[in-house]
């Protein structure tokens, strides 16, 4: 059941410290920015949990019941089930038009960081992320539901080396937005441009085949540090992603040295052409198992 409470219009300025939402979760601090929405690591005052609240505000949404249809789009998130998917615990309407998404608290940090820090990863650590993302994402399909936007901020990362650690965060926000605004078959491109395939930048919403190709980019850039395509603006990404293969790695990264059967298993998740990607995310799955 959502959990509903009265309100005079809750924004993230009236989320402080101590702050009590829904009647059980207890703002301790903020912890991360998104484009849409605000996230908070809260306590559940009932299981004592450390759990992130993930805050949309009544301005995001334009038209009468949005928020509700958001709300519906989100809901079978909860039965997703992988340690490779931080795990939705509720949808939370706080006002008429104002949404908070409850789920586990992600643990680590953004890849985007690590990047930062750490710089590209090994091949055999390369190959063990992309196994934890694509049995996540393998599970998100098998309920009928695509992430929508995986990009490395948001992919968190705990351990390293062998050790590592990776869990997709924000599944189906891109997507459950597109539909609750009614943005119809075609429109502007949902997504982030480095990392989204070129079917949606005419327009296609996300589906498997875009989920399959933002895993294949994010994995070419975990091995070279780079991603595949050159471009500083959006006209620049599109026009280098009308060729029907990404540059070689080599020609992008030519001082690192990588197994061909890796950058060609890569590498055919990220084709234009979305029949000439994987099927499915357990084919790119076993295709990475096999060269582990």
């Amino acid at each position: 059941m959502n959990a509903r409470q009265p309100s005079d219009g809750i924004t993230i300025y009236d989320l402080s410290p101590g702050t009590r939402v829904a009647e059980r979760y207890v703002i301790v601090a903020s912890h991360r920015q998104g484009g849409l929405s605000t996230a908070f690591e809260v306590t559940d005052e009932t299981s004592g949990a450390r759990l992130e609240l993930q805050l949309f505000p009544a301005t995001l949404f334009e038209r009468d019941g949005e928020s509700l249809e958001f709300e519906a789009f989100m809901m079978p998130w909860k039965n997703v089930e992988s340690d490779s998917v931080i795990r939705v615990q509720e949808v939370v309407h706080i006002d008429d038009s104002t949404l908070a998404l409850v789920t586990e608290y992600p643990e680590g940090e953004p890849l985007r960081s690590r990047f930062q820090s750490k710089g590209p990863f090994d091949a055999a650590t390369c190959i063990s992320l992309g196994c934890e993302l694509l049995s996540g994402l393998t599970a998100i399909h098998g309920c009928s539901l695509v992430h929508g936007d995986i990009k490395p901020s948001n992919i968190w990362i705990r351990g390293g080396g062998d050790d590592a650690r990776a869990t997709l965060v924000d599944g189906g926000i891109t997507p459950g937005l597109w539909t609750a605004k009614d943005l119809g078959d075609k429109t502007a491109l949902i997504g982030t441009p480095y990392y989204a395939p070129i079917e949606q930048f005419g327009g296609d919403s996300p589906n498997v085949q875009s989920d399959i190709y933002n895993v294949a980019v994010v994995l070419f850039e975990c091995l070279t540090g780079v991603l595949p395509w050159p471009g500083h603006s959006f006209l620049e990404v599109f026009q280098a992603k009308l060729d029907k293969r990404p540059p070689s790695m080599a020609k992008r990264a030519p001082e690192i040295e990588v197994d061909p059967a890796l950058e060609k298993a890569i590498v055919t998740g990220c084709l234009a052409d979305r029949h000439e990607r994987y099927p499915t995310a357990q084919a790119f799955l076993d295709a990475l198992e096999r060269l582990a």
